[in-house]
């Protein structure tokens, strides 16, 4: 990990440090990687492979240092000029990747998927080319924001500052939408509830704009029609909602809406779908299978899963996500003829933990799980050794956690699955985030 808080304590910081470094490749974070002239890592965030540098604002740990690059002294080959303003002049910490071309993240999103697979997994597989989108900027439909002090400004925080908001003016990844709300809203600041921390910029499937704004308390919010009404003024139509403390958001302005828009989904909904269609072509479902769908959200994979006649058990913690897939099942059940709906596989949709109820579940012939940053909970590794169904997809945003759950389930020597198919996706370009589809047969 490599933001400020998930390091041991520093040394204090050599200011006077002037080594040149050879950044040799990425680390899962982005940061370039590099050795040190007493053998020590150095990890150099905004550096790219094959970089020849001098470093500063070095901190010095018992095994490795962290700095930041000083003076670059000659170029990698993949290293290009960053498009956002904001990536440099105000170091973001929202993208870590914009220093490289497109052909050089593919590849250093590759070498991390092979590295944590090798490392950490002890498994030795060829790892094909990442396949990348279409659109690798202007691509996010969510975007999030830190609200700073006094509601003076709404942005990111820099990078490893965690404590500090910078103004933004444009996000070059996030929809167009998103950036016609966030124009007017920067002028409008002083309407958000005075302990508002964040504001989600959201633009459904339907290209409806939804602003989210999160607050700290319970504070009454007075203003949120008068918001809405400035925003429309200025040809900006959103829903808005209020999320307080830690209840559910509520609309306060522009619509009687039932989406709720904190239910979790594809920032890149394209790719998503194309990553959804990659991994049920994969599964090979027939129709006698009994599929489990573990972290559903909201629904899509378990729909497209009974259209191809499979019976669906389904997990997934966020009630309103569950709620919001029995919602479209119906609307969709609604415009078939009785007869078809009659005779169509039925989902079996549980609300909790996936560990909690894992063991509650009908024997599956094949799994889809795509389990959050965190991965596989023990629980869920053990009832799938178990269980054996004859084939899994695993859909992971993490390859460490990918690589420590396929190690756990194709150990050498107690070897309950095989891994067949490994393929990574650009699903966040620009980030060091990369998505990767895992297949596995049972044995």
């Amino acid at each position: 990990m490599t933001r400020a808080g998930c390091w041991p304590q520093p040394a204090p910081t050599d200011s006077h440090v002037t080594e040149e470094v050879r950044i040799l490749r990425l680390a899962a974070g982005g940061d370039g990687v590099g050795r040190l002239a007493d053998g020590r890592t150095v990890f150099v965030p905004r550096s790219a492979p094959g970089d020849l540098l001098e470093i500063t604002r070095f901190r010095s740990y018992a095994r490795f240092a962290r700095a930041r690059v000083g003076r670059l002294v000659e170029g990698g080959p993949g290293r290009v000029e960053p498009r956002c303003a904001h990536y440099l002049a105000d170091d973001c910490g929202g993208c870590q990747l914009q220093h490289l071309s497109h052909d050089a993240q593919l590849e250093a999103k590759r070498a991390i998927v092979t590295d944590a697979l090798e490392r950490i997994g002890r498994l030795t597989f060829e790892v094909p080319p990442v396949i990348g989108p279409d659109d690798v900027w202007a691509y996010r439909t969510r975007v999030t924001l830190a609200v700073g002090p006094d509601r003076r400004q709404a942005g990111f925080h820099p990078l490893d500052e965690p404590r500090r908001v910078f103004a933004l003016e444009r996000c070059e990844i996030a929809a167009p939408p998103l950036m016609e709300l966030l124009r007017p809203l920067r002028t409008l600041l002083h309407l958000l509830p005075s302990d508002a921390e964040q504001l989600l910029l959201r633009l459904d499937r339907e290209e409806r704009l939804h602003l989210v704004v999160k607050a700290r308390g319970e504070t009454a919010w007075r203003t949120a029609r008068r918001l809405h009404q400035e925003l429309s003024a200025q040809g900006v139509g959103a829903v808005i909602w209020w999320q307080p403390g830690d209840g559910a958001a509520r609309v306060m302005a522009g619509g009687d809406e039932t989406f709720p828009a904190t239910v979790f989904e594809q920032v890149h909904p394209g790719l998503g779908d194309r990553i959804r269609g990659w991994a049920l072509d994969r599964l090979g479902v027939e129709a006698a299978d009994h599929v489990w769908d573990l972290y559903a959200g909201i629904g899509e994979t378990s729909t497209a899963l009974s259209a191809r006649g499979a019976s669906v058990e389904s997990v997934e913690l966020d009630r309103r996500a569950v709620r919001l897939a029995a919602e479209r099942e119906r609307r969709v059940a609604g415009g078939r003829p009785e007869s078809e709906q009659a005779g169509s596989p039925r989902v079996r949709r549980h609300v909790g933990r996936v560990e909690d109820l894992v063991d509650r579940l009908e024997d599956p012939s094949l799994v889809v799980a795509n389990p959050p940053r965190a991965g596989l909970h023990p629980r869920v590794t053990a009832a799938l050794r178990h269980r054996r169904p004859r084939r899994m997809v695993y859909v992971s945003c993490d390859p460490a956690t990918l690589a420590r759950d396929l190690a756990g389930l194709c150990a050498p020597g107690d070897a309950r699955y095989r891994l067949t198919e490994l393929q990574p996706f650009d699903l966040f370009p620009q980030t060091a985030h990369v998505e990767t589809v895992a297949v596995l047969e049972g044995q």
